[in-house]
């Protein structure tokens, strides 16, 4: 079996997390009482034993904001005492005047590799995170996403399709800088007009040799883990970008709504197999271990 690394998955104590303590809302991933817990390091290793999964990326899970250094010292705690994760991705305001007086105490945890803001939007209310639709070309946002470079940190990028043209102008002028797709651009339905759309705007991402993509969160819309789906966007996802440029990501315990580790990782792997061996170490490690550069 190829060895894996989970380039997307999150952990938390509710207390941390006013999304997990406040009123229940709408959110794209559906109803999510049962994750209103406590999510600890051993809970993940226990659901993904025997997966192959030997490293894994840790990605922000939206502390208050103030609290972005105290989420990013309880990852490094974690890996510190349990050896996981293996690279964080953390949190950073981008809309402030400068983001450098954050991200300055931040590189102090050696295993901080990228952040991520969520600049997603959307027409439907309840899929939309960002102020806007145009929140990813802000001049601040632009402004302190050009200064990650200086930090040698990536950009974990959340776009919808009809954002992806101004995803490029993001991408496109930070060449140093290596940007990652979450969720492999949100697919939210298979209608005709809706895959053309994120077809499209994939196309239009692959257009910068610093863009990448994460396999992850692809039950998000259909609440269910869809094999058919999984392949469906791993076919396209491969034949537009490559199989150098794509990573695999559980998402758990998102995923964990509706579906088992090991149900989840068996679908992708069925679906990249039929890619080739290349393929197959490109997804579940090569493109991961060269983006993140997990310890």
């Amino acid at each position: 079996m190829q060895k894996a690394i989970d380039a997307h998955f999150h952990i938390w104590r509710q207390k941390d997390q006013p999304w997990l303590v406040g009123p229940m809302v709408p959110r794209i991933f559906g109803p999510y009482e049962p994750i209103r817990r406590d999510y600890p390091i051993g809970e993940f290793l226990e659901d993904q034993k025997g997966s192959g999964v030997e490293k894994a990326v840790y990605v922000q899970t939206n502390w208050a904001k103030e609290d972005f250094e105290k989420e990013v010292a309880f990852l490094q705690q974690t890996a510190d005492e349990t050896g996981w994760p293996h690279a964080i991705v953390g949190y950073a305001d981008m809309t402030v005047d400068d983001v450098r007086p954050q991200i300055d105490r931040l590189k102090n945890y050696p295993m901080l590799r990228g952040m991520r803001m969520q600049l997603h939007w959307h027409e439907t209310p309840a899929f939309r995170f960002a102020a806007s639709a145009d929140q990813v070309i802000d001049p601040k946002v632009r402004a302190n996403v050009a200064r990650l470079k200086d930090y040698g940190l990536s950009f974990d990028l959340q776009l919808f399709p009809a954002q992806m043209k101004d995803g490029l102008a993001l991408v496109g002028e930070n060449p140093q800088t290596n940007f990652v797709l979450t969720h492999a651009g949100m697919l939210t339905g298979m209608e005709p007009e809706t895959t053309e759309a994120w077809k499209a705007g994939l196309q239009t991402l692959s257009a910068a040799p610093n863009f990448y993509a994460k396999l992850s969160g692809l039950g998000t819309f259909a609440h269910a883990n869809d094999p058919e789906l999984i392949s469906y966007i791993v076919d396209n996802a491969i034949e537009i970008l490559g199989s150098d440029r794509l990573m695999f990501g559980s998402n758990f315990p998102i995923e964990k709504l509706w579906t088992s580790h090991a149900e989840l990782i068996k679908a992708h792997r069925a679906a990249v197999a039929r890619h080739g061996v290349a393929a197959e170490a490109d997804i579940f490690w090569n493109t991961a271990e060269r983006v993140y550069r997990p310890v």
